[in-house]
């Protein structure tokens, strides 16, 4: 699977799965409170602060893509699948609302954050009612699977946040050694973008083998995309990333790139674990100087390496599927694309 046969880019799919699930991803939420429906709706770009209609970024909305695609790679229809793809942006969404107050990020898709507008206990229950919708979702569709697609969408929830905790320790440990880091991503973001795959081919009608098989190319390329988010939190422009220059090093945050420098064994890497064990904020001097000496470590260079290699497994694992074209070549784009975003 290496040559695309078509002219659709990975914009046009995932512009094409945004108009299949909104109008369903809007009735979903419009069934929520009042109160929490504004921060929802505020969060996902449909209004502003005041509750008046906007049109900002709504994100890449990956994760239900993957679930229309790989439901039509086993032979299923989009359809079928759609209460999925809801369910599982809405487990992304909530994620996101609770990432924001955790790491304090003041700016996401390029507005202010959803804590920094209606406080920090408004956007974490918006993000609890967003947990709950999601399998409420799944229920109602009477999707024969159903049953069984809630506890796979529950297992990846459980790891999602098992990943997120993992991550917040390593803020306060010296000690974080790459292994730790990757299992930290794969069960932070691997998890989820397998369980989208997964639920994909099963509301498709996927064979027990087409499910595992894509179940594996979703995670494979959800570590790649953490290695690609991990070098766009250090090196990413803020009008790519919606977020300020050096945010994550702001908070000495122990990504895939910081902790494969940190254990370089380089004079680098330890002139980089010295300027972390710095009390006080660090200075936008020292952000560059973090920069330059993950870059001088091996960090990015390693995480670009290891970003790549995923790719390369996640496209096996599609093939191995057994996929049918054309849902095939739009999730090899997508592949693709999580994994050579700009800087």
């Amino acid at each position: 699977m290496s040559t695309l046969q078509d002219d659709r880019s990975a914009a046009d799919v995932l512009a094409w799965s945004r108009g299949q699930v909104e109008p369903a991803l809007r009735a979903a939420v419009d069934s929520l409170p009042p109160a929490t429906k504004r921060i929802v709706a505020y969060h996902f770009g449909w209004e502003d602060e005041d509750g008046r209609p906007a049109h900002a970024d709504g994100g890449k909305a990956i994760r239900p893509a993957l679930v229309l695609l790989t439901a039509q790679a086993v032979g299923g229809t989009t359809e079928a699948a759609l209460p999925a793809a809801v369910a599982v942006e809405l487990v992304h969404n909530f994620s996101l609302l609770h990432d924001d107050v955790m790491d304090c990020d003041t700016a996401r898709r390029h507005r202010a954050t959803a804590w920094t507008v209606f406080g920090l206990g408004p956007a974490i229950l918006a993000g609890d009612a967003l947990l709950g919708l999601a399998f409420d979702v799944l229920v109602a569709s009477g999707h024969p699977c159903r049953g069984d697609a809630a506890r796979m969408l529950g297992a990846a929830v459980q790891e999602l946040v098992d990943g997120q905790l993992a991550d917040a320790h390593f803020e306060t440990r010296d000690d974080v050694v790459p292994s730790e880091c990757v299992r930290m991503a794969q069960l932070k973001t691997g998890a989820l973008l397998g369980c989208c795959a997964a639920l994909g081919a099963l509301f498709g009608g996927g064979r027990p083998d087409q499910i595992d098989h894509l179940r594996l190319y979703g995670e494979d390329l959800g570590l790649a995309y953490q290695y690609v988010d991990d070098l766009l939190g250090i090196w990413g422009k803020p009008a790519v990333t919606g977020k300020p220059v050096y945010s994550d090093l702001r908070r000495r945050k122990k990504s895939l790139p910081v902790v494969a420098a940190l254990s370089s064994g380089t004079a680098a890497g330890r002139e980089l674990a010295a300027l972390y064990k710095q009390d006080g904020e660090l200075t936008d001097a020292e952000l560059m100087e973090a920069a330059a000496l993950i870059e001088a470590a091996g960090g990015r260079e390693t995480s670009q390496a290891q970003a790549d290699a995923l790719l390369a497994a996640s496209l096996g694992e599609l093939t191995a599927s057994g996929a049918l074209a054309p849902a095939a070549t739009d999730l090899e784009r997508l592949a693709r694309l999580a994994t050579r975003r700009d800087y």
